[in-house]
């Protein structure tokens, strides 16, 4: 499951479906592996550098960082990445996009569904999901948040770019899609143990209701 920050048209959100995970992820990861060329068309150009600065400039530890691009998909932030020096970890549900981005980036890829994830504990210094997590549902989102938390190292960062709506929820156009108000998606930040470090709206330099992406930076805290 997943999507790239395209900072251009977002559809109005869908009206809730009834929540049933495993039809969730086939689904949407269906509607990608159909459409794969054409999104990468679409998409190979889009600037998400302000979004790849959020999240590198705010890690800790001593570079070269091991980030995980969660949601990854044909591999356009991966390479930018792995471009800057870092250890760079791909991860998408989607075989065909997993595939692509091995084959563009170079990079160790690893197919997983995001509702179905085996991480390694502890491993990176960043999580970057960058236009990825709003096709978790709701009710699988706290534990998703939980997962990648475990998945960094002390104080690691998280990196989340979303679409921002009313607490909507359901199908949009073919692909599943939970599009929170902020104070609704900080709460779940929180409640898997993050700090807000920063955040702002997307496209920069638009006013707040051509912004339809927020981007959020969290830090990993201690229980």
């Amino acid at each position: 499951m997943t999507t790239k920050d395209s900072s251009g048209e977002i559809a109005q959100p869908a009206r809730r479906q009834p929540d049933d995970p495993e039809r969730i992820a086939e689904g949407t990861l269906a509607h990608y592996e159909a459409r794969a060329d054409d999104f990468w068309e679409g998409t190979r150009d889009h600037d998400v550098s302000q979004n790849i600065s959020a999240l590198v400039s705010n890690i800790e530890s001593t570079p070269p960082f091991t980030i995980l691009d969660f949601g990854c998909g044909p591999g356009r932030d991966l390479k930018s990445l792995a471009a800057l020096g870092h250890v760079a970890i791909g991860l998408d549900g989607s075989a065909r996009f997993a595939e692509m981005a091995r084959a563009y980036s170079g990079c160790e890829v690893w197919q997983q569904d995001f509702l179905r994830l085996d991480l390694p504990p502890g491993r990176f210094d960043g999580v970057f999901a960058n236009a990825s997590l709003f096709h978790v549902p709701s009710a699988e989102l706290p534990r998703v948040l939980r997962e990648l938390r475990n998945a960094l190292r002390p104080r690691g960062i998280l990196f989340a770019s979303n679409p921002h709506g009313r607490d909507e929820e359901g199908w949009n156009r073919g692909r599943y899609g939970a599009y929170h108000r902020p104070e609704t998606w900080r709460a779940y930040g929180e409640a898997a143990g993050f700090a807000e470090v920063a955040h702002y709206y997307r496209p920069a330099g638009m006013p707040r209701a051509q912004q339809p992406w927020l981007a959020t930076v969290w830090r990993k805290v201690d229980p």
